[in-house]
């Protein structure tokens, strides 16, 4: 017998652990290399191009100059909450004594704002509307007690005065009192929740909302389901508070205010300017 010699039995053992690690990377080459006829391919993430924020307002207004005038001198504003006496007369020196006793006594600025920014909402309370309530009550006609209901020409009566005042008004004169006043607006405005917006740009969102609003065929029929009449079709009762205040004067006062409202667009974009 022959005797193997160390140094061979330690090559002998070297070359079956080279054949069973050659074998396991065989094995296991698929795991270990991937094939090079099926490469890893690393897809980009896609990019996502994102709107740029508004960084500023769309319809941006321009304080008055030193040397323009609003009714005589050009008075420095007063505080916000200290507003109300120097807002109401230039209301009045606007629409007429008549405007006086229509409107709220008190944060007539705060009221004003918080009105014009639910006007495209389903609902604006009375305790922040500047203008109290219309003389007459709400008016409607019925054949029985029972209906059918529908909006009577008597109750658009009720918004005579309001419309006569808005209609008969100098709105370049309107405009300049707006500019001049436009400070507390948007003070009142940031004071609502609305840090990062602009007044100017919400007022003009809203006339294009009303301007929007149907017209109708009149009579229009209302449906009385509990204490408040509402309109009987259901995508009219659906409208915002705004375009059913026009609905409710009637066609041809929502006609007039239109026409005011597409006149004011107009002049309070050209301040922005």
């Amino acid at each position: 017998m022959n005797v193997v010699k160390e140094s061979d039995t330690k090559l002998l053992v070297l070359i079956v652990l080279a054949a069973g690690l050659a074998g396991a990377l065989w094995y296991f080459r698929n795991d270990i290399f991937p094939p090079a006829d099926e490469p890893v391919v690393v897809q980009p993430e896609p990019v996502v191009e994102e709107t740029p924020a508004q960084s500023g307002p769309i319809h941006p207004i321009t304080p008055p100059e030193p040397s323009e005038s609003f009714e005589g001198e050009l008075v420095p504003l007063p505080p916000l909450d200290d507003s109300d006496d120097y807002f109401l007369q230039a209301l009045i020196d606007n629409f007429g004594m008549d405007v006086g006793r229509m409107l709220v006594d008190e944060a007539l600025i705060d009221k004003f704002v918080a009105t014009v920014d639910n006007l495209t909402r389903s609902h604006v309370s009375e305790k922040i509307r500047p203008v109290g309530r219309l003389s007459g009550p709400f008016a409607v006609v019925a054949a029985v007690d029972e209906g059918p209901f529908y909006l009577g020409p008597d109750n658009y009566g009720r918004y005579d005065l309001l419309v006569n005042l808005v209609a008969g008004a100098d709105l370049e004169t309107v405009a300049a009192m707006y500019r001049h006043f436009y400070p507390l607006f948007q003070e009142s405005y940031l004071r609502l929740g609305y840090p990062d917006s602009y007044f100017n740009d919400r007022v003009v969102e809203v006339i294009d909302h009303l301007l929007a609003t149907p017209e109708l065929d009149e009579p229009i029929r209302l449906v009385r389901p509990h204490v408040l009449y509402e309109f009987a079709d259901a995508e009219t009762e659906a409208l915002s508070s705004g375009q059913k205040l026009l609905l409710r004067m009637g066609g041809e006062h929502a006609a007039r205010i239109k026409i005011v409202l597409q006149d004011l667009r107009v002049l309070v974009i050209q301040s922005a300017g």
